[in-house]
C-alpha cells in the first residue's frame, strides 16, 4: 500500500486543535491501516479506508476546509468537461448533438449472409432486435451481444444464461473478436470512429452493412420476407408511412434523443428546453393514447417500437439518471399501459434484459454517476408487474393483431 506525504506547509495551515492532536497521539498507527490488519480487501478499499483515516486525524467531525471544496470542485467540473465532450458532444449552448451514423444502409449491396451486433442497454439496438424477433429473422440474422465494458467501449464475453426467456451478453459469434472495435477495424480500410451498436455486419464481405438503427428495422421489415418467419406481418405498411414518419418527427428529437439531451445537457439553460421538450410531448402522446390502442390506430408500427424502447427505459433509467424527474411513466395512464401492452407481445419480453439496461446506463456512464452504484430496480419495472394485463385491446377493432400474425 502506497502511503500519502503531506507537505509540512499543509499541516501547519489545517492542523486540528491542540486537544485534538494530543487525544490523537493515544490512537495506534495502525488506524491507517486497519482494513489490511483485518481483512483482506481490495486495495482500492484499503486506499479509500487510508483517504478517510487521514481526513479525520485533519479535520475530526468537520467539513474539509472551504479551499480544498472549491479546488477539488473545479478540479472535477474541469474533468467532468472534457469527458462529456468525449462522451456527448455539445454545441456552443451546451445542447447536446448526436452524432450521425457513418454507415447508412444500400439494400442493394446487402447479401443474405448477415449478422447483427447489438448492446442490450441500447434503446437503438433495441429496436432492431424487436423487429428481428416479431418479423421471425432469428435463424437468418443471427446476433451477438456486446456487454459494457469499464471504460464505455463494447465488449464481448460469455455470460452463463440463467434465463433462457431474455437475451444476455455473448462472445463474438463470428469474427471471434474481444471487442466491437475490433469488428469494425476488420472492415476493408480499417475504421478508427465510434464502434456503436446497432451494426448489421456483411459476414462473407467482412464489411460494416449499416450502423443506422432506423435503416435496420425497415431493413428487417421489408428486405427480408423471403426468410422471414412472419413475412405478413408489414410494421410500416404504405397507407400509414406518412403518419408514421410523422409521429418519428415528433418523438425522435424529444422522447428518443430527448431524454439524452437532458441527461447529457452541459448547460442549465440546454438541460431547460430539453426537459420542456420531453415532457410536452410525452403529455401530447398521453392523450392522443386515450383514444386510440397504437400510435396509428390499431396497427402496431416501426414508430411505436421506437416510441417503446425509450419508454421502457424510462423509470428504469432515465427518470433519474437523466434528470427526467417531472414525471415518472407510471403516472402517464395511457402511455404507461400502452407501454405495457407491447411489452407483452409475444418475444418482445425476451429482449428486455432489465439489469443489463441498468447496469449499462449506472456502471458506464462514468461520468453521470462517478460512484457506479446501480440503484434498487423500481417495482414497477419488474416483468410481473409489467405482465399485468393492460386492456388496451378493447381499443382495438382488431382486437390483438400482431399476436395474431405471430
Amino acid at each position: 500500500m502506497h502511503c500519502i506525504s503531506l507537505p509540512s506547509s499543509h499541516l501547519l495551515l489545517h492542523s486540528p486543535p491542540k486537544t485534538t492532536l494530543k487525544l490523537a497521539c493515544h490512537v495506534s498507527p495502525r488506524m491507517f491501516f486497519n482494513d489490511s490488519a483485518t481483512n483482506n480487501n481490495s486495495g482500492s478499499t484499503n486506499g479509500f479506508s487510508l483517504i478517510k483515516n487521514v481526513s479525520k486525524l485533519l479535520w475530526g467531525a468537520s467539513l474539509p476546509p472551504g479551499i480544498l471544496i472549491s479546488t477539488v470542485r473545479t478540479a472535477w467540473t474541469s474533468t467532468w468537461q472534457i469527458m462529456m465532450s468525449q462522451l456527448a458532444p455539445s454545441d456552443p449552448s451546451g445542447a447536446y448533438t448526436r452524432p450521425p451514423s457513418k454507415f447508412r444502409l444500400n439494400p442493394t449491396a446487402a447479401t443474405t449472409k448477415l449478422h447483427l451486433y447489438v448492446g442490450l442497454p441500447c434503446p437503438w439496438a433495441h429496436r432492431t432486435l424487436i423487429v428481428r424477433a416479431l418479423k421471425g429473422l432469428e435463424e437468418a440474422v443471427p446476433v451477438s451481444v456486446a456487454g459494457h465494458g469499464l471504460d464505455g467501449s463494447w465488449e464481448f464475453k460469455d455470460v452463463p444464461d440463467k434465463d433462457n426467456d431474455i437475451l444476455v451478453p455473448t462472445m463474438d459469434r463470428v469474427n471471434r473478436c474481444r471487442n466491437l472495435k475490433e469488428v469494425y477495424r476488420l472492415r476493408k480500410g480499417g475504421y478508427d470512429g465510434r464502434a456503436t451498436v446497432p451494426m448489421l455486419w456483411d459476414v462473407e464481405k467482412k464489411e460494416v452493412v449499416c450502423n443506422e438503427s432506423y435503416d435496420i428495422i425497415e431493413f428487417f421489415n421489408s428486405g427480408l420476407n423471403e426468410l422471414a418467419l412472419h413475412p405478413g406481418l408489414d410494421l410500416s405498411p404504405v397507407e400509414l408511412k406518412e403518419e408514421i414518419e410523422e409521429w418519428n418527427r415528433v418523438i425522435y428529437p424529444n422522447v428518443n434523443n430527448g431524454v439524452y439531451r437532458c441527461g447529457f445537457a452541459q448547460s442549465q439553460e440546454a438541460y431547460d428546453v430539453a426537459v420542456s421538450g420531453l415532457f410536452s410531448t410525452l403529455d401530447r402522446i398521453d392523450d392522443h393514447l386515450g383514444s386510440s390502442r397504437y400510435l396509428c390506430g390499431d396497427r402496431l408500427t416501426l414508430a411505436d417500437i421506437c416510441l417503446f424502447t425509450t419508454l421502457i427505459r424510462f423509470d428504469l433509467v432515465y427518470n433519474v439518471l437523466f434528470k427526467c424527474t417531472k414525471k415518472k411513466l407510471l403516472e402517464y395512464t395511457n402511455l404507461h399501459a400502452y407501454m405495457c401492452d407491447i411489452y407483452q407481445i409475444p418475444k418482445v419480453a425476451a429482449t428486455c434484459n432489465f439489469l443489463e439496461i441498468m447496469d449499462g446506463y449506472y456502471r458506464m456512464l462514468f461520468p453521470l454517476n462517478p460512484g457506479s452504484i446501480r440503484p434498487v430496480m423500481p417495482s414497477v419495472c419488474e416483468h410481473e408487474f409489467l405482465s399485468r394485463p393492460s386492456k388496451r385491446e378493447s381499443m382495438s377493432s382488431v382486437g390483438k393483431r400482431v399476436q395474431q400474425v405471430l
